[in-house]
């Protein structure tokens, strides 16, 4: 197993929230810095983690490490 750290951006175009292209950190700590970052210019910031099975591509529930600012309704509803 791995953890992948990840950063997802959105920008408000009009009402609608767009991704960005997800953006990788690697550690926890790098992905909440590069959150904190992005956020004085996105609409909204989420990072998060998750468990990977490297031989299987499995995916494990993605565990939020920050969320700043504003996320499409429902995106990893409170965890």
């Amino acid at each position: 197993m791995a953890t992948t750290f990840t950063v997802q951006c959105f920008q408000l175009k009009g009402r609608k929230l767009v991704p960005d292209p997800p953006k990788t950190a690697r550690t926890g700590d790098a992905a909440i810095e590069l959150a904190e970052r992005l956020a004085t210019l996105k609409a909204g910031v989420v990072a998060f983690s998750q468990e990977v099975d490297i031989e299987t591509d499995a995916y494990d529930e993605p565990r939020v490490l920050c969320r700043i600012g504003t996320l499409p309704e429902g995106l990893f509803a409170e965890q």
